[in-house]
């Protein structure tokens, strides 16, 4: 097997997801008074924050690497930005909605870290921000 063949991404994690997302959908749909259109602006916006979040680690390891044994400024938005990955700031992090304590309202929390990726990323002002989404909260 060649080095690019063996870097190509594995497909069955893809599956196992698709299956959880169209479960997740399914009892959405069943156990709740809310309609697809209710649940699917933050379903979207919490598969983007994790998708730039899992970007953002993986880029801060990398950089953090480079700097070892190096004396520099620290790891800033710009050294993310000029490698193709948004920066995220804390009140971005995907790590904070996944903490979000019990009756939460995770519509909101989704909207202001989409809010928070806008603030530290400019070129999604106005392009990432869903419509008010503040109807799911996790069960007491």
């Amino acid at each position: 097997m060649s080095d690019s063949q063996s870097t190509l991404p594995s497909f069955n994690g893809a599956n196992r997801i698709e299956k959880r997302l169209w479960e997740s959908a399914d009892q959405l749909r069943a156990n709740s008074s809310l309609s697809a259109a209710d649940y699917s602006v933050p379903v979207l916006g919490l598969i983007f924050l994790r998708y730039a979040d899992q970007k953002f680690i993986e880029m801060e390891k990398e950089l953090e690497g480079q700097s070892e044994g190096r004396r520099r400024r620290g790891i800033g938005k710009s050294d993310f930005q000029a490698r193709g990955v948004m920066y995220l700031s804390e009140a971005a992090r995907f790590s904070n909605l996944l903490s979000l304590p019990e009756g939460s309202n995770v519509g909101m929390a989704v909207n202001d870290a989409m809010r928070a990726v806008e603030v530290e990323n400019e070129e999604l002002k106005d392009v990432s921000s869903p419509r008010p989404t503040t109807a799911l909260r996790t069960t007491p």
